[in-house]
């Protein structure tokens, strides 16, 4: 009878890559066993980065095919806030906008490897925040490498402003990527000073 059993393993890190049993599938084993490794709240992280990429994508669209925000010019939305299409040729916020062909194609890699580090990052995240400050930062990050794909530069279009003593002061223009990055930044420091350190194993 105890033939008829299947063994049970238990989930090593050290094992992962040694044989087992002959009667089991080792592939099998070490794949469900480094599913068992990956970090809990992952599902929340990718959660976090679909939302991101998709309410950006959707804004860029709607501005630019349903609002026409091209042939509108700056629109007055409060006081403070005003939707005005920029097209950024850098980074996140302007940055890096003087960069030429050859600089977007650098920055595109850049942010490809960028990606996938911090994809690697989210598999191994202990905590809550920082799997979902790290999703943040990827959808963000995707969702403004699709723009430099499809139009070469960064659709940008919102500007926070305001007056004091006659002078006016604006912040770069911005989109949701911008804002979902800042927040998963945010997030990871959050996480860092406040967040509760991973349990270590007896």
């Amino acid at each position: 009878m105890a033939g008829l059993v299947p063994a049970i393993h238990a989930c090593d890190p050290a094992s992962l890559g040694q044989d087992v049993d002959a009667r089991d599938d080792p592939g099998h084993d070490e794949l469900e066993c480094r599913a068992m490794m990956l970090s809990p709240h992952l599902r929340y992280g990718l959660i976090a980065a679909v939302v991101a990429l998709a309410l950006d994508q959707a804004s860029k669209l709607w501005l630019l095919h349903v609002f026409d925000i091209a042939n509108r010019g700056a629109v007055q939305v409060t006081p403070f806030f005003d939707l005005v299409l920029a097209w950024n040729t850098g980074i996140s916020y302007g940055w890096f906008s003087e960069a030429g062909a050859t600089g977007q194609a650098m920055m595109l890699a850049f942010k490809v490897v960028a990606v996938l580090v911090l994809a690697i990052w989210m598999t191994r995240a202990g905590t809550l925040a920082a799997t979902i400050g790290l999703g943040l930062i990827i959808g963000g990050a995707i969702g403004n490498g699709i723009d430099r794909l499809a139009y070469g530069a960064v659709v940008d279009f919102a500007l926070f402003h305001a007056q004091f003593g006659g002078k006016t002061y604006s912040w770069y223009v911005f989109n949701l990527a911008d804002a979902a990055i800042v927040a998963g930044v945010a997030a990871l420091l959050y996480d860092s000073f406040f967040g509760q350190p991973a349990a270590k194993a007896p």
